[in-house]
């Protein structure tokens, strides 16, 4: 067996932005604001100077067929996925989970 390898990123943060058109079947995380939200994720890592290579990472996602939940983030290496619904919740997000370790358990959802 292969040993599995050093993650680059301490932390990688997918945002789901998905769009669908009007009127489309299922919802989707953008028109929940997940753009504005992840904008905001990165200025604010920036901010704390956890951008830099090998720590934090944000990112924007296609569809990760979630978006009933959303909007959502997943948070690797860990796969722990979040349901936010502003900016309150992403600096939990990152107060307790980036910074200290801990799973922001109000705002989980089973993976």
């Amino acid at each position: 067996m292969a040993d599995i390898p050093t993650p680059y990123y301490r932390h990688h943060l997918f945002f789901c932005c998905n769009r669908r058109e009007a009127g489309a079947a299922r919802p989707c995380c953008a028109a929940r604001g997940a753009e504005r939200v992840r904008a905001y994720a990165k200025e604010r890592i920036k901010a704390l100077g956890r951008n830099s290579m090998g720590d934090v990472r944000i990112n924007l996602a296609g569809c990760l067929d979630r978006c009933e939940q959303g909007p959502v983030l997943v948070v690797y290496p860990e796969g722990v996925w979040y349901r936010y619904l502003d900016e309150d919740d992403i600096d939990d997000i990152i107060h307790e989970h980036i910074e200290n370790g801990r799973i922001v358990e109000r705002l989980r959802i089973p993976g």
